[in-house]
């Protein structure tokens, strides 16, 4: 599946998706996977997702949500869940309502979550449609 036919009828996830990945290449290197249900940034792991809840919960309460897995618990309002999938991963979803909202806090948080991500090879960054 490409970027276009995962976010086709979702015009605002793609702008989500396209404003993480102007702060993602800032970032460094990173390979893109796109699955069924999300859309990954990665290095040696995830560093951040973009999914659409409606394909997943049956009345969300947003239409893009942006998830990053952190080293630790960040405690912010602004996280709709903080999930611990394993000891040393805490996964943060943050719903996404106006692109404003991936602002410096937002880039700090991927930033940290990139760096814990492991290095990438010189090829890793991929070109999507």
């Amino acid at each position: 599946m490409t970027v276009d036919e995962f976010f086709a009828g979702h015009p605002f996830a793609r702008a989500v998706f396209d404003r993480v990945r102007e702060v993602a290449s800032e970032l460094g290197e990173y390979e893109l996977r796109v699955g069924k249900s999300q859309v990954a940034f990665r290095r040696a792991r995830g560093f951040a997702y973009v999914w659409i809840p409606g394909r997943h919960l049956r009345n969300p309460d947003a239409d893009v949500v942006l998830s990053i897995p952190l080293g630790r618990h960040v405690d912010s309002p602004r996280f709709k869940e903080v999930a611990h999938p394993s000891p040393k991963v805490w996964m943060h979803h943050l719903e996404v309502y106006d692109l404003a909202e991936i602002d410096d806090q937002v880039r700090g948080w991927l930033s940290e979550a990139a760096a814990s991500g492991g290095r990438s090879g010189p090829a890793a960054r991929r070109s999507v449609r």
